[in-house]
């Protein structure tokens, strides 16, 4: 009996040991992507095409994690059948990874038009995507950190601040559009201009749904749901 009972209790520290891992793995992806993140705006901001190069060519890195991740959750769902909150735990880390994946193309995307040499000289333009770019960086880290501690409440903060990137990136969006006006020679590159800013939008929405995972984690309940929305706003007195 004793023996089964020590046998039991490895088992079930090796697992939790395994879950730990692919938590630590999604995180590790994720600090990867924030880096390429912050170098695109890096190389946007002091024109250095080289740097944004360097993060497109990193892009195929995040893909091999995101691929390591899913075959660990198929991994552990074979061999440990996990139920309950340890099955929200592995779906959420295996759609966090999907998420973040997304996120590193969106990213791979913008570095490509950097690193082209063909963004607008547009002083305007130029603040105005990186300042959503800047919060989309601290929209990144609130959100990770949220994953990483399982916190509910920073969950919610983290996905509230995906409302002033949408203010913003319709700001930007009225100067593009301004700016086509005024130089419809330059339409092709204002276009690309509006794919990055696009783009960066849908980095944050990525980043709203990693949040809605772990408050899914937590109470076994989409954020949208009726009951939710009242725990939410206890949750913020």
């Amino acid at each position: 009996m004793r023996r089964q009972l020590q046998l039991n209790t490895h088992i079930s520290a090796r697992y939790n040991q395994e879950l730990e891992a692919l938590k630590h793995s999604v995180l590790t992806m994720g600090g990867l992507i924030e880096q390429q993140l912050v170098n695109t705006l890096v190389a946007m901001q002091e024109k250095i095409p080289n740097l944004a190069e360097r993060v497109s060519l990193n892009d195929s890195k995040v893909d091999a994690m995101e691929s390591q991740v899913e075959q660990e959750c198929m991994r552990i769902i074979a061999k440990r059948n996990p139920t309950a909150g340890d099955l929200r735990l592995v779906m959420t880390v295996a759609k966090t990874a999907t998420d973040l994946e997304r996120i590193g193309d969106e990213i791979a995307r913008v570095a490509r038009l950097v690193s082209s040499g063909q963004m607008p000289n547009s002083d305007l333009v130029t603040s105005g995507i990186l300042d959503i770019g800047n919060r989309i960086v601290s929209m990144m880290r609130a959100t990770l950190d949220a994953f990483a501690r399982q916190d509910d409440k920073a969950a919610i903060l983290a996905h509230q601040l995906d409302n002033d990137i949408d203010r913003v990136y319709k700001k930007v969006l009225e100067q593009t559009a301004s700016e086509i006006q005024s130089n419809p020679e330059d339409i092709n590159n204002w276009l690309d201009v509006l794919w990055a800013v696009r783009a960066f939008e849908r980095v944050g929405d990525r980043c709203k749904n990693i949040c809605e995972y772990v408050i899914y984690l937590t109470y076994g309940r989409n954020l949208k749901s009726s009951s939710m929305k009242k725990t939410v706003k206890k949750l913020l007195k």
